[in-house]
Formats: C-alpha cells, structure tokens, sequence
C-alpha cells in the first residue's frame, strides 16, 4: 500500500482495478483489498466521478475510465521514450533481424513502452504496455546496474526476487555482483532469467550526465541464436541507444546544445 495519503490510496486502488485487465465487480475488489469496505466505496465513488473510473450498472463492474486514455496519451508523447525511439527501432530492427524491444522504469519495474518483432517471431511476455521484472530482464537490469547508488538501493529492494526458471538471480547480494559486471561491460544479458528459451543483450539509454532514460534491447530464442551471437550486435544496440538518448536531449533540453557552444 502507498504511503503518500489520500492521493497514494486512491492510485492503489486505480492499480488494482487496472490489474485485472477487465471490468471488475466491487466484492472481488474487496476481497483482495486492504482498505475497509466503506474506504474502498469511497475511493471507487470518487475516481469514478472524476472520469478515472467508469461504472457499469447493468454489470455491476467497474473499469478504467476514459479519462486516463487522454491521460495516457498525453504521458505517451511526453514521458515516453517511444515517439522519440521509433525510427532508431526501426533501423535497428530491420538491420539485426531479431526482436527489438523499448523499456523504461517505472516504479522498479520494468515498462516495455515499444517493440518491434523479429523477422521469425517468437513468442514472449514482453509488448509495449506490459510490466516485466527488472530483477531478471535484460533491459531491467541494463538500467538498474546504472542508477544512482541511493535509486538503486531503493530499486533492489522492491525487487520479489521469485524464480521464474533455474537462471534467476534470487537474491539482492547475487544480483548486485552482476550489476557491477554490467557497469564494467557497458551492456547486459539475459540468459534465460525471464522465461525459458529467451535470451538478449540490453542496453542502458543515458543522458550526457549519466542518467538513467530507459533501455534496449536485441531479443531471441535459443532455438535460433544464441548469446555469443547477439554479443556481436553489441556496437550496433550502443550506437542506437546513443542516437535514442541525444534525440531524446535535444527534444527535452531543445536550447542545450546552446548552452554547450556558449551562445
């Protein structure tokens, strides 16, 4: 539960609604909520009137409301990485073969913003709008290992640490030997952490200053590549992660490269 009062309530409640995927009775709600059964009404009535939710009488249901699809766009085309992203993800795409995916953090987890599919597709967890682990993915890893020191104390331990297949690393100790080889490398791997068959090379998307802005990655199946393989794509995923973070700069920052010649 968030801490952050009335207004961090009110977002638990709108997750929770949103992790159904579908419209949801009130006593399903309830069953699986930490709030009392009047505070849960409460704060259903109050983001339903505020157009965050919608009520459905027939059904009896609730779901998100269309009020945050405008919100949702408007934080698409100025938080995301996509829009700025996507014609680096085409080339890049079109040039390796193999899926391509987007991610940004959100919340010590990882957001798969974009994708692009491989010329033989495999099928994975991963598509735009999904949230993965960052704990055991490439592209999670990739921009945990290059977090500031206190961000990244805070990241690890929201981490579940649960074992998705014999490879995950489960423990915040074991995981940050494995962060610091990612730092010294420059990329990370996914060796089969996530889900069975699937590995990538990932890498961080940094601002000049070092900050985290997402990640990429080059995905595939071991059926068709295999690490050694996609280690050398490694040049070509830095060169577009560079290409992503200076767009992203000049498009965020439009008077920065004024400021660095002194005009």
């Amino acid at each position: 539960m968030s801490g952050d009062g009335t207004v961090g309530k009110a977002l638990d409640v709108l997750d929770q609604v949103a992790a159904y995927g579908r419209p949801v009775r009130f006593a399903t709600l309830l069953a699986e909520s930490s709030f009392p059964k009047a505070t849960l009404y409460r704060f259903l009535q109050t983001l339903t009137s505020q157009g965050m939710l919608e009520y459905d009488p027939d059904q009896q249901t609730y779901s998100l409301g269309v009020r945050l699809v405008r919100l949702a766009h408007a934080a698409w085309r100025q938080s995301s990485l996509a829009p700025i992203a996507r014609p680096h993800l085409d080339a890049l795409s079109a040039m390796v073969g193999h899926t391509v995916h987007l991610a940004q953090l959100d919340n010590a987890q990882v957001l798969y913003v974009d994708k692009r599919n491989a010329a033989q597709p495999v099928a994975m967890f991963s598509d735009a709008g999904k949230v993965g682990p960052a704990y055991c993915t490439g592209v999670g890893k990739a921009m945990l290992a290059f977090l500031p020191p206190d961000e990244l104390a805070r990241a690890l331990g929201q981490q579940s640490y649960h074992r998705f297949t014999d490879h995950t690393y489960t423990s915040p100790d074991i995981l940050s030997r494995e962060l610091a080889a990612i730092r010294t490398r420059g990329f990370a791997y996914d060796r089969e952490e996530h889900e069975p068959g699937i590995i990538c090379i990932a890498q961080p998307i940094l601002t000049d200053r070092g900050r985290v802005l997402g990640a990429l990655s080059i995905t595939g199946s071991t059926r068709l590549t295999s690490l050694e393989e996609l280690a050398r794509l490694a040049p070509r995923l830095a060169e577009t992660a560079q290409r992503i973070a200076r767009d992203a700069q000049d498009w965020r920052f439009p008077d920065s490269h004024l400021q660095k010649t002194g005009s």
